[in-house]
């Protein structure tokens, strides 16, 4: 869109999605993972009803991932800052009702702050959604495989994995949770290997997009019904 047309859309919506996203260690999986599927979930669940997708920001907080090559991590005041200055220049823009469909764990600071923000910029109303462990989409994973987390086949979608990048034939066990929320980044390297928590490295596709058309149609259902009216 260009800018005439946001203009133009504001006359008779005042909706909009921003993305929130990560570029960290996703195993064999691309650092954008957390990027791709926000955004892509996001653009799927507006089009048919014309509501705009920002572009999704990239960076997130993730600094016990810092080992790993690649991984890019913003302080959390960081973070917070660059997401409100987002909020208040859509806000200035006319956009009352904005979804945040986040898609890393690690951003989980700008829920509360969303909050925050809302209520000092009445009549805008914001939304949080982590799409990957909405009710619906959870739920719809773990009738798949229970044995489902980062880096495993839970986020290997065609649009997620990379070309010539074979995977393990293997099921990792589950990491322990507990472990890794006290680990060092340089122990939890040591700790992860190639980064997978645990689970198949990859499923059928077919599985893959059964959950994906879940979190799609839940993610539309808030831009629909979920604004409190």
């Amino acid at each position: 869109m260009n800018w005439m047309q946001v203009e133009a859309y504001l006359q008779h919506d005042d909706r909009a999605i921003l993305p929130l996203g990560s570029t960290e260690q996703h195993s064999h999986l691309r650092l954008t993972v957390d990027c791709i599927l926000p955004e892509r979930v996001g653009a799927e669940a507006a089009e048919p009803l014309g509501i705009p997708v920002f572009p999704v920001v990239a960076y997130g907080v993730t600094p016990y991932f810092r080992e790993f090559p690649g991984t890019i991590s913003l302080r959390v005041e960081t973070h917070l800052n660059v997401v409100r200055d987002i909020l208040d220049s859509m806000a200035h823009s006319g956009f009352r009702r904005i979804l945040i469909v986040n898609g890393h764990g690690g951003n989980g600071a700008v829920q509360q702050f969303a909050q925050e923000w809302a209520a000092d910029h009445t009549p805008c109303r914001v939304l949080f959604h982590n799409w990957w462990n909405a009710p619906r989409t959870w739920a719809k994973v773990q009738s798949i495989d229970p044995v489902a987390s980062h880096g495993s086949w839970m986020e290997n979608f065609p649009w997620t994995r990379l070309p010539a990048v074979g995977m393990p034939q293997v099921q990792r066990p589950m990491v322990d949770h507990a472990k890794v929320r006290v680990l060092d980044p340089v122990a939890l390297r040591e700790y992860l290997g190639d980064g997978n928590y645990g689970g198949l490295y990859q499923r059928p596709d077919e599985d893959l997009l059964a959950i994906w058309q879940v979190a799609v149609d839940e993610t539309r259902a808030l831009l629909t019904g979920g604004w409190g009216d």
